[in-house]
This record gives structure tokens, sequence and C-alpha cells, in this order.
């Protein structure tokens, strides 16, 4: 009775088959479009013009999952496409890393205030090391002026140009913290941002949505949004990156310090503490008896920067 019924409704069967057609329509078109920018490929093959490998591989890129849920060998194709599209944009070779965290490594930092003379020279590394947007004059690092007996941040001086050190004044550095409880986690709607087991706070930029909560969130104004698509002269350029580091960020996310991540695991100092003339930056292994940061913990009168909030930062203050 029912294949009698559907047979003598002429009406039906006339509106499914235009319904029927219109989706195969609809199916052949979106099918046709996509095989013509040669996103339906398995891979980038060398009949692929420059302008379709590079649709194919941001293709690719924006369905992507978030890092700490990607396999191996998920993270292996991700940055094999990001080392392609760097090639095919910049017309540069560069290498990006996905090292995981050492272990029983946890970083610490220490900040000699009686030895920073203001010279800036941390943050001129810093921006040339993390390759930060030169148009916005994004800095990861501030070196803050103060007159001595004032430890207020908010009463310094961040955007002095004028020769230092000056007289009655002390220098402090401010940056991310990386603390143990930090705030800039728990206010991401999108979980793009959490603290690896070595301590480091990091950023999946792919997965960050620009709202700025982490902004508002972070009581040591750690956070930066970048405004712009990195401006970086091609030449300053620093080829050896970390995906969640020094890697070139697209607009409208946030970044951050993050240790020089790409540096410290492979055991080298962060380049702000490598570039320091006077020696008042102290970067280690805190799980490290032997370790120069936890001599500095032990031996010197240290402090953190507001405390009482109970954020557990990995960046202390002490003086000679």
């Amino acid at each position: 009775m029912m294949s009698c019924r559907k047979s003598c409704n002429p009406e039906k069967q006339t509106e499914s088959k235009r319904s029927t057609e219109s989706a195969c329509s609809r199916r052949s078109f979106l099918k046709t479009a996509v095989a013509g920018t040669g996103l339906l490929a398995g891979g980038c093959g060398s009949g692929m013009s420059g302008t379709a490998e590079k649709m194919h591989l941001n293709w690719q890129e924006y369905f992507k999952g978030n890092y700490r849920l990607m396999t191996p060998t998920e993270k292996e194709a991700t940055v094999s496409r990001l080392e392609r599209l760097a090639k095919i944009k910049y017309k540069l070779d560069v290498q990006i890393s996905t090292r995981e965290p050492v272990q029983q490594v946890l970083f610490g930092y220490a900040f000699n205030i009686s030895r920073c003379e203001g010279y800036m020279d941390c943050v001129a590394a810093c921006v040339k090391e993390n390759n930060l947007d030169r148009k916005s004059q994004t800095q990861y690092v501030r070196i803050f002026e103060l007159e001595h007996g004032r430890m207020d941040i908010a009463s310094g001086n961040g955007k002095y140009f004028h020769e230092v050190p000056v007289a009655d004044h002390f220098y402090m550095g401010v940056q991310c913290f990386h603390c143990e409880s930090a705030p800039c986690i728990k206010a991401c709607p999108t979980k793009a941002t959490w603290r690896e087991p070595d301590g480091i706070v990091v950023v999946d930029y792919d997965w960050c949505i620009g709202c700025r909560y982490c902004m508002a969130a972070c009581p040591y104004w750690g956070r930066r949004f970048n405004w712009h698509d990195p401006d970086v002269p091609l030449g300053e350029l620093t080829r050896k990156q970390h995906y969640l580091g020094n890697r070139l960020r697209r607009r409208g996310v946030m970044e951050k310090c993050t240790f020089c991540i790409q540096r410290t695991r492979e055991g080298r100092l962060p380049a702000c503490a490598d570039a320091c003339p006077t020696g008042s930056r102290v970067f280690g292994n805190l799980l490290d008896p032997d370790s120069e940061i936890r001599y500095v913990l032990k031996h010197k009168k240290v402090f953190r920067m507001k405390e009482e909030l109970g954020t557990d930062p990995k960046f202390w203050y002490f003086s000679d």
C-alpha cells in the first residue's frame, strides 16, 4: 500500500525530485568549487600552483585542533604546513619546534634591582628573538624607572627616553611572571592558554579568539594584544622557532613572554637574560638545588610583586 500511495501522488513525486536535484546541485557546486582550489587533495603535489597550495595549506590549518589535543603525528603535520607557508609567503626557511618540557625542570626567574641600570638591552633582545611586531612596537619586557623609596610600579616611568642611569632612581623589569595559579588561565573562555609542566604559561595562538579577558585578569601587565599582522624585517626574523613561542602570530590574538621557550627547552638562557650587560637577570631550574636561582632564593632577601594575591609567580626580585 505504501508503494502505491507514493507512486499515485505525482505532485509529491515532482517535489521530491526537485529537492533531490537541488541538493545534488549544491553538492556538485561545492565539490567543483573546492576541487578547483585543490582543497580536496590529499597533499600538495608538484603540479599545484603557489596560490592553490597556499589555499590548501590554510584550509587545513583552519580546521586543526587545539595543540594540547594533537597527536605527535598531527603536531608534525601542522609544523610542516607552517614551515611551508613561511616559505611561500616570505621565501624563508624557518624551523618550528614542538619540543616538550624537560623532565624534572621548573623554570624560575630572579631580577636584581640593585644592578639594573635601565639600559633596555633586554627589551631589544626580546623584540628580536620573539619576532615582535615592529609597527606597534610591541614589547613583552618593560623596564620601569622608580625613585628610591618607592616600590609601586604604577608610579614608575616605563617610557623614558633619556640617558641612564638617573641618580636617586632604580629600575625594575616586568614581564609575564608565569604564575602557578595564573588568573589569565582561569579567565580564558576557549582554553587557549595553560601552564606547562616546566612552569611556562603558553598560548595556542590559533585557538585564541582575542577576547582579551586574560589581559584584564593579569595583575602584572604581562599580556599583549596583537593589533597587526606581524611587521618584521625579513633580515631580522628569528628562524628557529617554537610552535608555542616565537612563531609569527596573526593579527587579533593575545601573546606574551614565554621565557623564550624555543631557547630554554634547548638548555639556553632567555634572550633578555643573555643580553643583560649588568648581570641583573638570573634564570634557572628551581628543582636543581645547585642552580644559580636556588642560590639567590636561599641567600638573598627576595620578594614577589603583589604576592598577597596568591598567584604564586615564578619571578622574584632581590638586591645585593
